[in-house]
C-alpha cells in the first residue's frame, strides 16, 4: 500500500537549516505530483514547494529563494532543504503525493499524506 513517511524535523535557530526527507512506497511515484505543505497551529495548510506531474518545481512566495525541492526517482524520495528558516516557518510539514487514476472515462486523483514532522524555529 502507498505509504509516506517524512523525517528530518527539528528544533532550529533563526538563520538556521534544516534538511526534510520524504520516504514513499507503494507504487512508482515517478509521474505523480509530489510536495510538501505545512500546518501551522491555528492555520491552514499551505503548500510549501512541489512537483506537478510534468516535473515542474512550484514554492509559495514566502519560501522562495530560501526552499528548495529536489527528488531522487530511484528511490521514490523528495526532499525539502530549508535554509535562513524564520519562527513564521514553525509548523508540521507533511509529504503529499497525488496519484492519477486513469479511467476510459476520466481521470481521478487521490491524495496521499505523511505522518508529517514538527520543524520548530525558535531562539
Amino acid at each position: 500500500q502507498v505509504q509516506l513517511v517524512e523525517s528530518g524535523g527539528g528544533l532550529v535557530r533563526p538563520g538556521g537549516s534544516l534538511r526534510l526527507s520524504c520516504a514513499a512506497s507503494g507504487r512508482d511515484f515517478s509521474r505523480d505530483a509530489m510536495g510538501w505543505y505545512r500546518q501551522a497551529p491555528g492555520k491552514q495548510r499551505e503548500l510549501v514547494a512541489g512537483f506537478t506531474r510534468r516535473g515542474e518545481t512550484r514554492y509559495a512566495d514566502s519560501v522562495r529563494g530560501r526552499f528548495t525541492i529536489s527528488r531522487d526517482t530511484a528511490k521514490n524520495s523528495i526532499f525539502l532543504q530549508m535554509n535562513t528558516l524564520k519562527p513564521v516557518d514553525t509548523a508540521v510539514y507533511y509529504c503529499s503525493a497525488t496519484v492519477r487514476i486513469a479511467t476510459v472515462e476520466r481521470n481521478y486523483d487521490r491524495d496521499f499524506w505523511g505522518q508529517g514532522t514538527q520543524v520548530t524555529v525558535s531562539s
